[in-house]
C-alpha cells in the first residue's frame, strides 16, 4: 500500500502557557492564540510526513485502535493486552526466532527468553527487561525481549513485577532488585544490562537508583526508552500526544496527580519515585529512545537531560514522527532499527 502526502490532521490544542494573551476568538488554521487564563488554543494542519518509512506512515493514517478501554476492569485489561501480546509474539518470533520459558527468581516470576545461540564469549552475559503496560498490565515481557535476545545472542530476563493497583511503588521496584540481586550471585555486574519501555523504563531508571541507593553494584547499562522521571510534575508533550500520536484521546488529568494508582502515598519527589532528583552520578552509560509524537517524549528528554548534568554518559535518539512504544512493532523499519541501535548499544557495553 502506497501512502502519499495527501492525506493530514486539523488539530486543535489548548495548552498551558505563559505569555501575553491574544484576542478572543477561535484561530483560523495554522494560528494559535493564548487566552486568558494563559492556554495555548492550537490549530495546525499536519502533512503526512514523507520523513518515515512507508510503513510508518499507515500506522499514523489508520492507527490501530486502543485495545484498552476506560470501561474495562483491569482483569478484562489484563486479558485482553495477554492475547494480544502472545498473537504479535509469534509474528516476532518469525523475525527474530528465540526460545521463551518461565521461571521463579527470587520468589518472583520472570519470563526468560534465550536466543537460537549464545554468541561467543556471551553465555557470562545476562540482560534484565522490565516491560511496559502502564504500571497495570503486561504490554512487553514477550515483545521487549525476543528482538533483543536474538539480536545480541544473549539470554534476557524479563519480571514480571507486581502491578498496580492492587500493588503501589515501591513493589515493583523491589521485585526488579531482588531478581538482580539473584542475577548477581551468577553474574558479574559488569556483564549485565538492564533496560525497559514506558513504565519499564520508568522502573529501569528507579531500580539503578535503589540498586545505588542500597550500595549494590550498578549494571554495565541502561536502556530507558520513553519513559520519564518526575512524577511530581507532567511534561509539555502529554498535553500534546495520546499512545497513538497526533490521533486517539489524551491521557486525562487527575486531581490526585500523575499515575495515583503507582505512585500511592509516596511523596511525588521521592528520589526513587522520581529519579530526576536523585544523585544520578556514578549511573552506568545509558540509551534514551523517544520519538517526536511521542506522549512521554519531554520525560524522556528531561530524564536524559538530568544524566547529563550528573556527568553520565547518556545518549538520547529521537525518531521522527512516531508514537509512543513504536519499537513494539515489528513490521516497521524504525522498530527494526531501534531494536538494532539497542543491541548495538548493550553489545557495546557489556562484558567489557
Amino acid at each position: 500500500m502506497k501512502i502519499t502526502p495527501k492525506y493530514s490532521l486539523l488539530l486543535l490544542f489548548a495548552l498551558p502557557r505563559l505569555g501575553r494573551t491574544a484576542e478572543s476568538h477561535s484561530p483560523s488554521p495554522n494560528s494559535a492564540y493564548v487566552d486568558a487564563e494563559g492556554q495555548t488554543h492550537i490549530t495546525r494542519v499536519v502533512p503526512l510526513p514523507p520523513t518515515i518509512s512507508p510503513e510508518a506512515q499507515t500506522i499514523l493514517v489508520k492507527p490501530a485502535p486502543s485495545i484498552l478501554s476506560s470501561q474495562a476492569t483491569v482483569a478484562e485489561q489484563r486479558m485482553k493486552v495477554d492475547a494480544r501480546q502472545e498473537k504479535d509474539a509469534s509474528v516476532c518470533l518469525r523475525v527474530y526466532p528465540a526460545m521463551i520459558s518461565e521461571a521463579t527468581m527470587a520468589g518472583v516470576p520472570v519470563r526468560i527468553v534465550t536466543p537460537p545461540s549464545i554468541g561467543p564469549g556471551k553465555g557470562d552475559r545476562v540482560l534484565l527487561n522490565i516491560h511496559g503496560g502502564g504500571f497495570r498490565i503486561d504490554a512487553g515481557s514477550l515483545l521487549e525481549s525476543i528482538p533483543i535476545a536474538n539480536l545480541t545472542q544473549t539470554k534476557v530476563v524479563s519480571v514480571l513485577y507486581r502491578l498496580s493497583p492492587e500493588h503501589a511503588f515501591p513493589a515493583a521496584v523491589e521485585d526488579v532488585v531482588a531478581v538482580y540481586r539473584e542475577l548477581h550471585k551468577s553474574y558479574q555486574p559488569g556483564n549485565i544490562g538492564i533496560y525497559g519501555t514506558s513504565a519499564g523504563a520508568i522502573l529501569a531508571a528507579e531500580t539503578a537508583v535503589r540498586i545505588k541507593q542500597r550500595g549494590l553494584p550498578l549494571p554495565a547499562a541502561l536502556g530507558i526508552f520513553s519513559g520519564w522521571g518526575d512524577f511530581s510534575k507532567a511534561g509539555d508533550s502529554l498535553s500534546l500526544f495520546s499512545i497513538q500520536g497526533l490521533v486517539g484521546t489524551l491521557i486525562p488529568r487527575s486531581s490526585a496527580g500523575l499515575m495515583p494508582e503507582y505512585v500511592g502515598k509516596t511523596d511525588p519527589k521521592d528520589p526513587v519515585l522520581s529519579p530526576i532528583y536523585a544523585d544520578l552520578r556514578g549511573m552506568p552509560p545509558t540509551l534514551f529512545l523517544t520519538g517526536t509524537r511521542d506522549m512521554l517524549l519531554s520525560g524522556t528528554v528531561l530524564l536524559h537531560q538530568a544524566f547529563l548534568r550528573a556527568g553520565v554518559d547518556a545518549r538520547l535518539v529521537v525518531f521522527e514522527a512516531l508514537p509512543h512504544a513504536f519499537w513494539l512493532d515489528v513490521n516497521l523499519p524504525e522498530s527494526r532499527a531501534a531494536d538494532e541501535m539497542i543491541a548495538h548499544f548493550m553489545d557495546d557495553h557489556i562484558g567489557k
